[in-house]
C-alpha cells in the first residue's frame, strides 16, 4: 500500500514514521519528548549516551551542511542524517537539531555530489558510499522539510537506484553474480559492499519504488553463496550453525560479515531461512569483542539483525550492544575506533554507527522494522 506525498509514491511505513517523528517534534528528540511526559519515561544511560553522541556529531557540521571530520563527506553526512532520524529528529526550521538535519540533507542533494546518479565518486566513498546515501534517501523519502525537498529526494533516489541496478547486472562469475564491489562496473563482488545495496533496494521497494523482484532474488542468491556452510542436495545448509564470509567460497565466518549477512537476508524478507537461524546462533556463540576488526561496523549490523530475530538473540544483543558501546564513549560524547582501520576513518563514522546501533530501541527508522 502506498500513499502520495507531493507528486511521488511513499509507502505507508514512511508516512507512519513521519507522523511518529512529528509527534515528538517539539524538542526534536525522544529525550525532549520524555521531558514533556513529566517523568512517565525516565531517560536511562543509553538515552543519555545517544543524546551526548548527537551533540558531539553536530559539532562537526560544516558551514555547507556536511557532517564529517576525515573525508567521504557525502557518505558521512548520510550516516549522520540516519543517526539523527533514528532518534526521531525531523528536518525543520524551528529546532536546532531539525535545522541541522535540514542543512545536512541539502548538502547531500547538491548536484555536485551526484554524478549521473552516482554518489560515490566526488567524495571517494565508491559503492560503499553510494549504497549508504541511497539507503538514507529511502529512509527520508516523504520526511523532507517541504514538498520541494521531498521531490528532490525522490529525483536523486530514482537516479541512485538505477546505478545500483545497472551495477548488479554487470556480468560476473556465477557465484559472484547478484552482488556488488567497489565500483559500478566491477566484475566481482563482496558482502561488505553488497549489504548496503541490498538494504537500499529493499527499502526502496518497500517505499513503492520500481525495484524488479529479480534484483532482490539475485541478491538473495548471492547472500546464500556467501554463507560458510556447504549446502546439501535440497539447498539447505549442512551445518546447523554457520556464518557469512567476505566473499563466496570462504569457509571462515567473521563477526562483522555474519552480522551483515544476517541483517541483509532479513531485509529481503528471509526471516524464516535456516541461514538466518544458523547465523543468529553463530553470533550467540561468538559475541562481539572490542578487538574485532571493524568493530563499530559490525555492531551496527549486529544490533539490527539480532533485534529482528527476536527472543534470546534480541535480548542478548541489546545487553551486549549497550555494555560494549557505553564503555567506549568518550567524555566529549563521541566514539572512536579501537584499531587503525576505523580510527583512520574518523569520529563521525564511529559515532554515527554507535548511535544507529543503540537507537534500534526507538524503532523510528523503517529499516529497523520487521
Amino acid at each position: 500500500m502506498t500513499k502520495c506525498f507531493g507528486e511521488f509514491p511513499v509507502s505507508r511505513r514512511a508516512v507512519l514514521t513521519g507522523l511518529l517523528a512529528s509527534s515528538i517534534k517539539a524538542s526534536s528528540s525522544r529525550l525532549g519528548a520524555a521531558d514533556e511526559l513529566q517523568g512517565i519515561y525516565v531517560p536511562d544511560a543509553v538515552d543519555r549516551a545517544i543524546d551526548r553522541g548527537i551533540d558531539s556529531l553536530l559539532s562537526h557540521q560544516r558551514d555547507d551542511g556536511a557532517i564529517t571530520d576525515r573525508g567521504h563527506a557525502t557518505a558521512m553526512t548520510a550516516l549522520s542524517i540516519m543517526a539523527l532520524a533514528s532518534i526521531g529528529v525531523v528536518p525543520d526550521s524551528v529546532s536546532p537539531r531539525g535545522r541541522a538535519l535540514n542543512r545536512a540533507i541539502e548538502f547531500v542533494l547538491m548536484p555536485r555530489n551526484q554524478a549521473n546518479g552516482y554518489f560515490g565518486e566526488r567524495d571517494g566513498s565508491r559503492m560503499y558510499g553510494h549504497g549508504i546515501v541511497t539507503l538514507m534517501l529511502t529512509e527520508m523519502l516523504g520526511m523532507g522539510a517541504s514538498v520541494e525537498q521531498n521531490s528532490r529526494i525522490h529525483e536523486s533516489l530514482v537516479a541512485a537506484l538505477k546505478v545500483i541496478l545497472k551495477s548488479q547486472s554487470v556480468r560476473k562469475p556465477p557465484r559472484l553474480q547478484g552482488g556488488w564491489r567497489y565500483t559500478p562496473s566491477a566484475r566481482d563482488s563482496d558482502l561488505s559492499v553488497s549489504v548496503w545495496q541490498v538494504m537500499a533496494l529493499r527499502s526502496a521497494k518497500n517505499d513503492g519504488l520500481d525495484v524488479p523482484a529479480e534484483a532482490i532474488e539475485s541478491a538473495v542468491e548471492y547472500l546464500r553463496n556467501s554463507y560458510t556452510s556447504p549446502m546439501n542436495a535440497d539447498g539447505l545448509p549442512r551445518d546447523r550453525v554457520g556464518g557469512f564470509a567476505y566473499t563466496p567460497g570462504t569457509r571462515h565466518p567473521s563477526f562483522t560479515m555474519t552480522a551483515a549477512g544476517l541483517l541483509a537476508l532479513q531485509t529481503c524478507g528471509q526471516y524464516d531461512s535456516p541461514l538466518v537461524a544458523g547465523a543468529a546462533e553463530w553470533l550467540l556463540e561468538h559475541p562481539p569483542r572490542s578487538q574485532d576488526r571493524f568493530f563499530y561496523y559490525g555492531m551496527y549490523y549486529y544490533a539490527q539483525g539480532m533485534h529482528q530475530v527476536g527472543g534470546k538473540a534480541a535480548e542478548e544483543a541489546k545487553r551486549l550492544t549497550s555494555e560494549e558501546l557505553l564503555n567506549f564513549q568518550s567524555n566529549s560524547g563521541h566514539w572512536n575506533g579501537q584499531h587503525g582501520e576505523e580510527r583512520n576513518i574518523g569520529l563521525v563514522y564511529c559515532t554515527t554507527l554507535a548511535i544507529l546501533s543503540l537507537s534500534v530501541r526507538y524503532h523510528y527508522l523503517p529499516i529497523y522494522q520487521r
